[in-house]
């Protein structure tokens, strides 16, 4: 899936060292599901094929207020 495919819910969170495409942000693919992109956690090892990411309550907030929930 190519980042153009998806629909950023998030942008004006605005953390240290942060330029436009790599802050943490919440996209919506077209299917609807969820992509978060964020700073990779190291909290505990996820299964095979899955990442552990941590974004800041700002952006789940904006993302969460974006979708209309």
């Amino acid at each position: 899936m190519a980042r153009q495919e998806l629909t950023r819910l998030t942008g004006k969170f605005r953390g240290p060292d942060c330029d436009d495409d790599d802050c943490p942000n919440v996209y919506r693919s077209e299917d609807g599901s969820i992509v978060v992109q964020g700073n990779v956690s190291l909290a505990f090892q996820p299964p095979e094929g899955e990442a552990l990411v941590e974004i800041p309550e700002a952006v789940l907030r904006e993302a969460v207020r974006a979708l209309g929930w």
